[in-house]
């Protein structure tokens, strides 16, 4: 069963923050960071006008982001009215944690959206495989650029967290690789997510063996390596990543921005403008 929802479809201004150059798509994943009352100074009421601020200040026309509650996601789409969001919960309501798509009006149309979860039943909504403690899934959405017409998919993830789900992991890539295999060949696909396991791992290696690495790829980059920092503002490991096929990353960006010791999230977002795809000479 294929539960789709697109929500909170309201106003028609800007977003804040410099737009991407023509003919560039940037794409932003955010791992967002639950609320939880023992975040202490950095749980979601001190930091939340921050987060705004930081998807404000690079404009994406995409966000992925990971570990957003319904709640969250109200506020922000409060605070950044030119944006929509669309996605349902890892069980398949609102009441936990999404893999929610925000994307700009004015610059892209949504043409088709779902999930799918990354289990044996990937239609059945909250369905667990492969030994983790939680449901992990795929929202995803076919966008059509307003000014051009040109279609791309986006797909965002979150997967399993543990030192010992890497079999789960990998076995949540090869899912996710074959649906993409699936795909059109003449439509790009972007891959964003928290996948908590690094580059080297064999669930990296099994994604960039078809889709490239924004990080890797882009002739600018900015910004830490790492990603994951835990609210202390020193990264331990690149786990967010932006993946891509029929696109060329041109720009990276790792957002480590603060304010008197206060961060967005125990995660940095990452950032790339995309370009199209040179055609092979």
């Amino acid at each position: 069963m294929r539960r789709l929802l697109l929500l909170a479809l309201c106003a028609t201004a800007v977003p804040a923050g410099g737009a991407s150059p023509a003919g560039t798509l940037r794409v932003m994943s955010f791992n967002v960071r639950v609320p939880v009352a023992q975040d202490g100074r950095h749980a979601w009421p001190h930091r939340r006008d921050l987060l705004v601020d930081t998807i404000a200040s690079q404009s994406p026309d995409v966000v992925g982001t990971q570990e957003l509650t319904r709640a969250q996601g109200d506020y922000l789409l409060a605070r950044l009215p030119g944006y929509s969001w669309f996605g349902i919960d890892r069980r398949g309501g609102h009441d936990d944690e999404h893999m929610a798509i925000f994307y700009r009006r004015d610059r892209l149309r949504l043409v088709e959206l779902g999930n799918f979860w990354l289990s044996e039943t990937p239609n059945v909504p909250g369905s667990i495989s492969w030994g983790h403690p939680f449901p992990r899934m795929v929202t995803w959405g076919l966008f059509e650029t307003i000014a051009d017409g040109r279609r791309f998919y986006v797909y965002n993830t979150h997967f399993p967290y543990r030192a010992g789900d890497e079999p789960a992991r990998t076995r949540a890539a090869a899912a996710i690789a074959a649906r993409i295999a699936a795909l059109p060949a003449a439509v790009p696909v972007v891959l964003t997510g928290d996948f908590n396991t690094e580059p080297g791992s064999p669930t990296y290696a099994l994604l960039s063996g078809s889709l490239a690495d924004a990080r890797a790829q882009a002739g600018s980059v900015a910004g830490p390596e790492g990603t994951f920092h835990a609210f202390t503002g020193t990264p331990r490991r690149r786990i967010d990543w932006i993946l891509a096929r029929g696109l060329r990353a041109a720009r990276f960006h790792t957002d480590d921005r603060h304010r008197d010791g206060l961060y967005p999230s125990d995660h940095f977002p990452v950032t790339a403008d995309f370009v199209p795809e040179s055609p092979a000479p």
